[in-house]
């Protein structure tokens, strides 16, 4: 069962349902986080990680998909990685974010830009056939108060 619509998660004849409208994550949507997060401070994978799960807006990454975007953006000159030696413990690879990877992330924030862009004029034509119940002079549902 999904947790958020309660539909079954399987279909009928192992065919897949409709996705969930609630599901909220955007595939993808790990890479211009790794490299903000990057832009912000260099960082260790188990670091990212950590600062990924703190907030509720970033995508939950499991380590291995993190550690292969981190490959992946390495190979693509995107971010370079060197070994930390000092300190306590084992040596640990600590990612910064290039020149390359700067200009990659100000591409997915246009790009973001024009996506937003996009759905808000698909938000206004939905409102303006679906107005919400106090555009509508209804009465406001118990749980969706308008009130600040």
């Amino acid at each position: 069962m999904c947790g958020h619509c309660g539909r079954p998660a399987g279909g009928r004849g192992g065919f897949p349902t409709r996705p969930c409208p609630e599901g909220g994550r955007i595939r993808g949507f790990l890479q211009p986080w790794v490299l903000l997060l990057l832009a912000e401070k260099p960082a260790h994978g188990y670091e990212l990680l950590e600062r990924l799960g703190r907030e509720e807006d970033t995508p939950a990454a499991d380590p291995g998909l993190l550690y292969r975007t981190l490959r992946q953006f390495e190979e693509e000159g995107l971010v370079r990685s060197s070994w930390e030696t000092q300190g306590p413990g084992p040596a640990r690879r600590i990612y910064e974010i290039t020149d390359d990877g700067l200009e990659y992330l100000h591409a997915w924030v246009a790009g973001i830009r024009r996506l937003r862009e996009r759905l808000e004029r698909f938000l206004a034509v939905y409102r303006n056939r679906f107005p919400a119940p106090e555009e509508r002079g209804g009465e406001n549902d118990a749980g969706n108060s308008s009130a600040p």
